[in-house]
């Protein structure tokens, strides 16, 4: 959690090299989650997610991104998209 001026900024990480039921489940999981805090001005919830088990997902993921702009991979990270967004 980072917290500058009036915005708190919510992380969460993670990182799969494996597919499974459990990937659909995170997805779900973590759009419910933006959702919720899309409500709150002062929040922002930054979901960082990668691996190649993601492949056997990819609906789920993409419906969590349809949801929640803050959805990013390691690639991102790499370009510094947290510049553009923490300011």
């Amino acid at each position: 959690m980072i917290h500058i001026s009036n915005q708190i900024y919510v992380f969460e990480t993670n990182f799969y090299k494996s597919g499974g039921s459990k990937l659909n489940e995170t997805a779900r999981s973590f759009k419910m989650i933006a959702e919720e805090v899309n409500k709150i001005e002062e929040m922002t919830f930054i979901w960082v997610t990668d691996g190649i088990g993601w492949n056997s997902a990819r609906k789920k993921l993409k419906e969590t991104f349809d949801v929640l702009d803050t959805l990013y991979n390691i690639n991102d990270l790499e370009n510094n998209i947290l510049k553009n967004i923490i300011k």
